[in-house]
């Protein structure tokens, strides 16, 4: 099954002219290096590559998308609908191609989705956790505010609410309710402005993660995704829980 929009040829004459016309594929995905500890990956539908590092070199670079990265500079990547084995493979000379890990999803028409590398590394095994979770935001979006979800990728703590703190009125709201590991919740709607975001275990009053001056503009979508060590108290270490903030639309 054709992933990307299909070049064809009109016939095989040198001189020939490139149809490129075709349908685009309706659905969408994105790619997200949550793996705490993992190496740089090339992410995978089946066997079609859907992404790359550039090099200035004209040669495929050997580090792939790295920890806390997002593939494709954090676009979606159009894919067609139907059954898919979705995995990150190993972008390195040493083990090169080997898959660190593979969802098995159904990508459904013209929906979106994410596919996240989460947990932790297994050196001996050389795999890591994934999931996909759907990126069902409003298909109307509301301009008069901005719309965000919060996604859980760390595998070492329980459920979490975040909290979204208005830095200029002082109001504190949940994005949603409690998220469980390998879960999204659901996108709720805040004013256009700038926040200090809040990860809190269900029932409890102790920030776990932190974030602050995080802007939401109006009209656009937001998935604040949870990744790291929750162990960690380092406010530098690479590994540290941290709340990632990456544009839907």
């Amino acid at each position: 099954m054709a992933l990307l929009c299909a070049v064809v040829l009109a016939s095989c004459d040198k001189n020939a002219v490139q149809e490129i016309t075709g349908p685009l594929p309706t659905s969408r995905i994105k790619f997200f290096h949550f793996g705490v500890n993992a190496p740089g990956v090339n992410f995978y539908a089946n066997t079609t590559k859907m992404t790359a590092t550039t090099s200035a070199t004209g040669v495929e670079s050997t580090t792939g998308v790295v920890y806390g990265g997002v593939g494709s500079g954090g676009l979606y990547s159009a894919i067609a609908p139907g059954p898919y084995t979705l995995s990150g493979k190993i972008a390195a000379t040493v083990d090169k191609d080997l898959a660190i890990a593979s969802v098995n999803a159904t990508i459904a028409d013209g929906k979106a989705y994410s596919l996240y590398l989460s947990g932790f590394y297994n050196t001996t095994t050389k795999t890591v956790e994934g999931f996909v979770v759907e990126d069902n935001f409003p298909a109307t979006i509301d301009f008069s505010q901005a719309t965000v979800r919060f996604v859980n990728a760390i595998s070492n703590a329980n459920p979490m609410t975040l909290y979204a703190k208005n830095t200029l009125t002082g109001t504190e709201v949940p994005v949603g309710a409690a998220v469980a590991y390998k879960a999204g919740g659901a996108f709720v709607t805040l004013p256009n402005g700038t926040y200090d975001l809040n990860a809190r275990y269900t029932g409890g009053t102790a920030n776990v993660i932190t974030r602050t001056a995080v802007s939401f503009s109006a009209g656009r979508v937001y998935t604040i995704g949870a990744r790291g060590d929750i162990t960690i108290t380092s406010t530098t270490a690479t590994n540290r829980p941290f709340l990632d903030n990456t544009t839907n639309r």
